[in-house]
């Protein structure tokens, strides 16, 4: 016998300022639904959430909960008034008997229930909401962003949890990696019309690129349609006496249909202009030691970054990623050990509090108040890579309307505020980033344009994230700090790191003093292993003399894929086959980039 759904919404309309958010929205979320919610920044991912939480009330239509139904709703920013401990807030609704319940959780969230509401982070709060909906355990759960702050840790630990839970969950969250092991359907919202298909996030991109390019068929065909009978309007008149009034009327149908067609929201036009060349070695540590209060963050660790080199830093919240970051740039100084930083530097900083953003300036009075962005004797300009600019039409290369230009950077949502800040990054030329935590509340489309932003850059890139897939397709080296002033880097992405890294047991077998063999001298380059320079083995002299082939393959590639996407109407004509091109463009200049830097590691030692 089939079950009645949990939840299901029925002729939705809601209103926003003027704005419609959805308009005769139905859908229904069934027992044991795993559902991924995606769309872009400000589509309405998240108030479509509070609709189904019974927050926000719509305009019209009705949301129907099923009798003996418990819905529990994880929101981005919860309120923790009245609350003196994060615990309190988080067991506020269990009973005593269950309050084991928390704390098992905790655990695996790294949430301290101790810590008071007055004193707690943003995130701690976050990890304090999130603690209180797994303990209560409803029979649907309701996820904005739960990933959002959680190391790689905790959220592998909640990946393994939502994957044995028996209740249904819609969530949103910018991880692909969380989203394609989790989820087995996939609802989008998109200007406003929420789209539903029976699958999960894996193929959500190609199915989303087949439903805009026969959006696009069937825009061109109404427009050849309009063109076609506006000719005959205006030239039937010399063959007929009376015009055919229904076949005007329909004209005129056929150009309201066309005119309320909304157009799909481009992507951002964010671009990164390098500074001068830097030298080819950006960041050389040795022997690096750091402590605070009595807790080790790195004991003497070397590393040396090179020119084009994109080293991701990886390890749990607290262990001093941040801290490493600073000491590496020259920030802070160390306990001991050297850093010296390469030649020609440029610096350009995304930092995770956004810092640079002022919450209570508009978002006009933060771009044209930075005295790096100022443009002398204009308060409406902006310079840009070298070039003024209008503030509003910047503002609106980052999908900003003319009414946010205006507005305070506080109304704005975590992944706008994330925008902003890329904006201000990128006006100015650099050739070394610094970015922590920059995937935290982009959407997808958005994190895809910055990874191939990243991946064009002629500079080098220092980087602390938790999303692993990101690191997959960004980083040549990850370093992973493990605890205890253990620091280790391994060649390529996170995948690598984890086929590479040594496993728990042997880690804790090892004496804090013990220093990693392959941190002796690592190199931030995805070749270069720990091994001491020495003669080549019989493998090595065999990649060597195939080296020079792989090169040529791997140009002639990439000459073919750009006269590819060198065609003016590829886009356009096939934009499916336009983006698996540039990916394959991009993923082709990296490895040949690889392939050059090794047969040079290589030929040197050879020699």
């Amino acid at each position: 016998m089939a079950r009645a759904p949990l939840l299901q919404l029925s002729g939705i309309s809601l209103t926003f300022g003027g704005n419609p958010v959805f308009d005769d929205l139905s859908l229904t979320v069934q027992p044991g639904d795993r559902v991924a919610l995606v769309g872009r920044n400000g589509s309405g991912k998240s108030t479509l959430m509070k609709v189904m939480a019974g927050i926000v009330e719509p305009d019209k239509g009705s949301v129907v909960v099923s009798a003996g139904t418990t819905v529990g709703y994880m929101e981005q920013d919860p309120d923790l008034s009245g609350y003196e401990t994060l615990g309190d807030f988080a067991a506020s609704r269990l009973p005593e008997d269950e309050s084991w319940r928390l704390y098992a959780v905790a655990e695996g969230l790294k949430f301290d229930p101790a810590v008071p509401v007055a004193t707690a982070s943003g995130g701690e709060k976050r990890r304090a909401a999130l603690a209180k909906l797994l303990a209560e355990a409803p029979e649907l759960m309701l996820l904005d962003e739960p990933t959002n702050h959680l190391d790689i840790q905790a959220i592998e630990w909640l990946e393994n949890e939502l994957r044995d839970t028996r209740a249904a969950f819609v969530l949103i969250s910018h991880d692909r990696a969380f989203l394609k092991a989790l989820t087995r359907a996939t609802l989008w919202i998109d200007r406003s019309e929420v789209r539903r298909r029976e699958a999960g996030f894996e193929g959500f991109e190609d199915w989303r690129e087949t439903i805009w390019a026969e959006e696009d068929e069937a825009r061109h065909k109404l427009d050849r349609k309009i063109k076609a009978e506006a000719k005959w309007a205006v030239e039937g008149i010399s063959a007929r006496r009376k015009r055919n009034q229904g076949r005007v009327r329909a004209l005129a149908a056929l150009r309201e249909e066309r005119a309320s067609q909304i157009r799909r929201q481009g992507t951002a036009a964010m671009a990164l202009e390098s500074g001068p060349v830097s030298g080819k070695r950006v960041v050389e540590a040795v022997g690096l030691s750091k402590a605070f209060e009595g807790k080790t963050i790195v004991r003497d660790f070397d590393l040396r970054v090179q020119r084009g080199d994109r080293v991701a830093f990886v390890g749990p919240n607290g262990v001093g990623k941040t801290t490493l970051l600073k000491l590496l740039t020259g920030e802070i100084a160390p306990d001991a050990g050297t850093v010296t930083l390469g030649t020609s530097l440029e610096i350009a900083v995304f930092d995770q509090t956004r810092s640079r953003l002022d919450p209570n300036a508009t978002l006009w009075e933060n771009l044209t108040g930075d005295p790096l962005m100022a443009v002398s004797g204009a308060s409406d300009q902006v310079m840009v890579r070298g070039v003024p600019k209008h503030v509003v039409g910047y503002l609106k290369e980052f999908l900003f309307d003319d009414a946010q230009a205006r507005a305070p950077v506080r109304s704005l949502s975590g992944g706008e505020k994330a925008r902003l800040l890329l904006a201000k990054i990128m006006a100015l030329p650099s050739n070394l980033l610094i970015m922590d935590e920059p995937t935290n509340d982009l959407d997808v489309e958005t994190l895809d344009l910055l990874q191939d932003i990243l991946g064009e850059f002629d500079g080098t890139v220092l980087l602390v994230s938790h999303d692993r897939d990101f690191i997959d397709r960004v980083a040549t080296t990850t370093v992973a700090m493990e605890g205890g002033g253990r620091v280790t880097a391994y060649p390529g992405g996170w995948s690598d790191y984890v086929s590479q890294r040594p496993s728990l047991a042997q880690q804790s077998a090892d004496t804090p003093a013990a220093k990693p063999a392959s941190a002796a001298k690592a190199v931030a380059s995805p070749v270069a292993s720990a091994k001491p320079a020495s003669a080549l083995s019989f493998t090595e002299k065999k990649r060597l003399a195939d080296l020079p082939g792989v090169i040529e393959k791997l140009a002639t590639e990439i000459t073919r894929i750009e006269e590819l996407l060198a065609q003016p109407d590829l886009f356009e004509r096939e934009p499916v086959k336009f983006r698996k091109a540039s990916e394959m463009l991009a993923e082709r200049q990296q490895s040949l980039a690889s392939a050059e830097e090794e047969w040079l590691d290589l030929a040197a030692r050879d020699e």
